[in-house]
């Protein structure tokens, strides 16, 4: 049978009043890219939460654009605060017409929290401060049937926009000096790597259970495919130099797709693959194809190039399919 994962960020999937484009001008152009990927199993990032009153934050415009489709009757799990509900922003998404199990999340969990001292602000700190992480990590356990079961992760890296850094900004899109700029750009990638080390050292515990487990890291690395989150998680033996470590490398599955159509994202006319499928030796064994839906991909950052005037996401959805034996 076949298998079809896929990873979509949504971009700021919300319902807003007054907000341009709206909910209801985003579903028409949405719903037909989720119904052509005929996936099984979806990966969603940037998915927020909806307030009602006397109830718990729940992701109420996620369900508004899956209603009507085959994803409305799949298991979906979603990441979740420590009151129980849906972020306020960019919830991680797992939609599943397989049942899920083992759920959780990790957000420094892994890992001791970062602390930096930062040297350009203004007034100078006077200690080191905390770096916290933005979003979690999110992992289930997929069971297809009696004898195929896979560990999904679902990532949502820190973005490369530079971390405030106090004093050094005239407004919200313009810095005061560069060197402000700089380390605010560094300690936006120190939390995106420390994502990535925390999702290797996830991904390496599967593997301490079972060296033959079927693993896929998806979701937006906000990385390119040769920078240090892809590579960290991916554990290639050219970087670790230790054969021994074989079955525990992740393969990109964008390795197959076209070298012209290798891009999630447009900006500014340049091509970028920011989102990225990871898989085990074991689930390389049933991979067939990947795709890339970036046809009708916009170009981000271009004159004129505003949000209102684009209804959909900023980047591909990717997809990949395998063949696995029936149950």
């Amino acid at each position: 049978m076949k298998l079809r994962i896929a990873t979509f960020n949504l971009e700021n999937l919300d319902d807003v009043k007054g907000k341009s484009p709206t909910l209801q001008e985003r579903i028409p152009i949405l719903r037909p890219q989720l119904e052509r990927l005929d996936a099984d199993l979806l990966c969603l990032q940037e998915v927020h939460g909806q307030e009602t009153p006397g109830q718990p934050r729940q992701l109420l415009a996620l369900q508004s654009l899956l209603q009507g489709t085959v994803y409305s009757a799949y298991h979906i799990a979603h990441t979740m605060t420590s009151n129980n509900e849906a972020y306020d922003k960019r919830n991680l998404v797992i939609v599943s017409r397989f049942p899920l199990s083992d759920i959780q999340q990790y957000r420094a969990d892994l890992i001791f929290d970062l602390e930096y001292h930062k040297v350009t602000a203004v007034p100078p700190e006077d200690s080191p401060k905390r770096v916290a992480f933005e979003r979690p990590i999110f992992y289930a356990k997929v069971t297809v049937g009696p004898n195929f079961e896979f560990h999904i992760i679902n990532l949502h890296l820190k973005s490369r926009i530079p971390t405030n850094i106090t004093g050094q900004k005239e407004s919200s899109y313009i810095w005061k000096t560069g060197y402000g700029w700089a380390e605010g750009f560094f300690i936006s990638s120190m939390k995106r790597v420390g994502q990535a080390l925390e999702t290797r050292i996830l991904v390496d515990q599967i593997f301490d259970q079972d060296e033959r487990a079927r693993v896929v890291v998806c979701g937006d690395f906000n990385a390119h495919p040769n920078e240090v989150p892809v590579e960290a998680i991916s554990g290639r033996i050219e970087n670790t130099g230790n054969p021994d470590l074989v079955h525990r490398v992740l393969t990109p599955c964008e390795n197959t797709v076209p070298e012209s159509s290798r891009y999630t994202y447009l900006h500014q006319g340049q091509k970028r693959l920011l989102d990225h499928m990871l898989i085990s030796r074991s689930m390389l064994r049933h991979y067939r194809m990947a795709e890339i839906h970036n046809e009708m991909l916009h170009n981000e950052g271009a004159a004129y190039a505003y949000d209102t005037k684009f209804p959909e996401s900023d980047h591909a959805p990717f997809i990949a399919e395998f063949e696995i034996p029936d149950n």
